[in-house]
């Protein structure tokens, strides 16, 4: 859902730049919260495999594809706050250096790719997980639902701020129609991707899920004729401090599964439009779509100029694009973590 320069007037591209401004900073201040020794570098991964992901493009209907957006994903790994500057960051390393994604609709892909998508994302994650405690168990189900929702929602948003300030005449009931009904196909892979992906962490390392902080798994009696009830569990006297388990075994293998995806697997992407693209293209959205700036880029477009072999170069592309996001995503999560420290140091 790339949004790309020459979709939105200037009002619009403008009051949406000020909205993901905004929202940024006060994630940037929330993220103080969320982010520790060991999570700093988690969030660095996240984005790193968001990047990787987004390469991923998956068939969902006839002549259209979808990728992952990640906000549900990076909100229920690393915190709701985080993941915002999780998924900007894979937009400014895919905008700047890999020409995706407008530089003048970057306000507008942040706004509903980074902001709407983990602020929804996240709100029906806890809304599951309170309604159904069946503590870690449903981690998997809820982040699901809540990646499920996320995306049809940033897209009818989309669809509505178009309607408001889009560069071409749209009749904004059968857009959000196809908007809509394809994102919602889009939003199932970006399901099920986020539960494969979250299941797959919180098997080896539960404590690094956010998501699943302070969930506990319900106190189950079972009787002498073999049924079960379920009571409620009583706080277990605190447990004196474990060893902090060192994080480095999964941030090796996540950054070695982003290369795979990013170097290998993307070359056998889906090469039909993406569901923006596709609608975009039928419905006349794009009549007023410019030249990206960046396209003279090294990486522009996901290869590599110079090389002639298109694999070899698809694939240089993305471990240099997973490699760049890890040392940007790193550096803000690393800044952020320090200066929090350095406030918890001065009121002591």
């Amino acid at each position: 859902m790339h949004v790309p320069d020459g979709f939105f007037n200037a009002p619009v591209s403008i009051a949406a730049g000020a909205f993901a401004a905004a929202g940024l900073g006060v994630c940037l201040r929330g993220a103080r919260r969320e982010l520790d020794d060991r999570t700093a570098p988690m969030a660095g991964l996240v984005a790193a495999f968001i990047f990787a992901v987004q390469m991923l493009n998956f068939p969902v209907a006839a002549g259209t594809s979808g990728h992952l957006l990640g906000g549900t994903l990076a909100a229920v790994l690393v915190g709701p706050y985080t993941a915002v500057l999780c998924v900007a960051v894979v937009l400014l390393v895919q905008g700047f250096f890999f020409a995706d994604g407008g530089l003048t609709a970057l306000g507008v892909n942040i706004s509903l790719m980074a902001i709407v998508t983990a602020a929804v994302g996240w709100a029906v994650f806890r809304l599951v997980v309170r309604a159904v405690p069946r503590g870690r168990a449903i981690i998997p189900v809820a982040a699901f639902a809540g990646a499920v929702i996320s995306v049809p929602v940033a897209a009818l948003i989309f669809t509505v701020l178009f309607w408001i300030g889009g560069t071409a005449p749209i009749d904004v009931s059968s857009v959000a129609v196809a908007m809509g009904g394809v994102h919602v196909l889009i939003g199932i892979g970006e399901g099920v991707i986020t539960a494969l992906t979250v299941s797959s962490v919180l098997a080896v390392r539960p404590d690094l899920v956010y998501g699943a902080r302070g969930l506990t798994a319900p106190l189950v009696l079972r009787s002498a004729d073999g049924t079960t009830s379920e009571v409620a569990s009583t706080p277990a006297p605190a447990p004196a401090p474990a060893p902090a388990r060192s994080a480095r075994p999964l941030l090796i293998g996540g950054a070695l599964v982003a290369v795979l995806l990013a170097g290998f697997v993307s070359f056998y992407a889906s090469s039909s439009p993406d569901g923006l693209e596709k609608v975009a293209g039928d419905k006349g959205l794009d009549v007023n779509e410019k030249g990206h700036a960046m396209n003279g880029s090294p990486l522009a477009d996901y290869g590599v100029k110079g090389i002639g072999n298109e694999r070899l170069a698809v694939g240089v592309a993305g471990v240099a694009g997973v490699g760049i996001t890890v040392v940007a995503g790193g550096a803000i999560f690393y800044a952020v973590r320090r200066r929090n420290r350095d406030q918890e140091r001065a009121h002591v």
